[in-house]
Order: C-alpha cells, then sequence, then structure tokens
C-alpha cells in the first residue's frame, strides 16, 4: 500500500513559474514535468512570506535518502541555473520535484531516473535572499 502524500506549501509566484518550467518541458523531459505538474496540482498556494519552512526556489535543502542513509545538501534551482557538481539540482529531476513545497521532517517518495523507488526525507531547509532573476523568470 503506497503511504499517503506529504502536504506540500508553495508560494503563489513559485507556483506560476513552475507551472511554466514543467508545461515547457512537456516534449523534452515528459515524465518529470508530468510529475512535477501532479506535485503543484496537489499544493496548497499561499503567498511568499507564508512559506518560511517549506522548501521554495533557491532554497538550501538538507536531506536523506531513506534507503542509503545517504544524507545530500543542495539548493534547488530553476534547470537554467542546475550544477549538480556544485550542488544545484533543477527542479526538473526527480529529486528536486520530490523536494519542492516540503518542509522539515517530511517525507516524500518519487522515482529516480531509471525507474526505481526511492524516499527522501527533508532534514533542514535555509533560505537566502533569492538570487537575481528568480523573482522575474
Amino acid at each position: 500500500m503506497n503511504a499517503p502524500l506529504p502536504e506540500i506549501t508553495l508560494s503563489a509566484a513559485d507556483f506560476g513559474r513552475l507551472q511554466a518550467v514543467a508545461n515547457g518541458a512537456m516534449s523534452s523531459a515528459p515524465d518529470i514535468a508530468s510529475f512535477l505538474l501532479r506535485e503543484l496540482d496537489r499544493a496548497t498556494i499561499v503567498e511568499r512570506d507564508r512559506t518560511p519552512r517549506s522548501v521554495k526556489m533557491g532554497s538550501l535543502v538538507r536531506y536523506r535518502d531513506d534507503f542509503t542513509r545517504r544524507i545530500r545538501e543542495v539548493r534547488v534551482v530553476y534547470p537554467r541555473d542546475a550544477d549538480p557538481a556544485a550542488g544545484r539540482i533543477s527542479v526538473l529531476t526527480p529529486v528536486g520535484a520530490a523536494l519542492i513545497g516540503l518542509s522539515a521532517g517530511q517525507s516524500m517518495g518519487w522515482r529516480d531516473r531509471r525507474g526505481y523507488a526511492k524516499t527522501l526525507t527533508v532534514l533542514e531547509v535555509q533560505h537566502d535572499i533569492e538570487p537575481a532573476g528568480y523573482l522575474a523568470m
């Protein structure tokens, strides 16, 4: 039996930009774009200042892979800013789409690019001032 999906919260601004990103990726990456759109469809949308604890665009996130127990720290970014070697992962990756909207303590199931079921748990979310361009994508 599948575990219930965790509640997620997104700002109205992130929601609109992420919809555009996901819709734009439907032809090049339909699986991950569809996953991101499903996450957006179930999100609670609030004003930006009401998402203090959830993963938003530009957030620095520490999470645990619940299978390997490996802990990683990544920044969730738009595809154009992705640099996995520098710890910046695109929201159009399975992990990036799984993290968006979660808060510390929440767990989320997702499938890696090979189709294997995974689960991650958010340990900590940090928010910096948004990098240039994130408000006017």
